[in-house]
């Protein structure tokens, strides 16, 4: 077990703060997205929303939520903006009526050709090279599972 810091050892400034690094770099993230999501008529929520289905299509709305780690009273009006740009389509399972699958249309998996781009621009915007970043996505995931198992 790690020794906890003293108090006078703890941050005192918000530029300390490992909240606000990841709370800017957030923002930062999704300016970062916007010029090239914009012409796509997506925000970068309703691209996270694709992302997921471009891995695996046809699931329901709660794993897509699982998934992307939010509720769905955040994930519903997401979704119904996206279907009614024509990206996607909701129906009610046949095998049980209380969920809702969540299906690509065609125009939606050609959004996904768009993808590699992107990912390749927001990567060079952060002029941090790959393996670095992978490294840095491995530990803020492991925070952010060592944060939720806190709850």
């Amino acid at each position: 077990m790690s020794k906890k810091p003293a108090a006078d050892e703890l941050p005192t400034r918000i530029e300390e703060l490992i909240c606000f690094a990841l709370y800017s770099a957030s923002n930062a993230m999704n300016r970062t997205y916007r010029p090239h999501l914009s012409p796509l008529g997506l925000t970068y929520p309703q691209y996270l929303a694709l992302t997921v289905l471009w891995e695996k299509d046809g699931i329901t709305v709660g794993a897509l939520c699982d998934r992307m780690m939010t509720e769905t009273s955040t994930l519903t009006p997401l979704l119904k903006r996206l279907e009614k740009r024509g990206y996607l389509e909701r129906k009610r399972s046949s095998e049980d009526e209380r969920q809702v699958l969540v299906h690509l249309t065609h125009a939606g998996r050609q959004l996904q050709s768009e993808a590699p781009e992107i990912t390749r621009c927001v990567i060079d915007s952060t002029k941090i090279p790959p393996a670095k970043l992978a490294e840095l996505v491995q530990t803020i995931s492991r925070m952010r599972d060592n944060l939720q198992n806190d709850e």
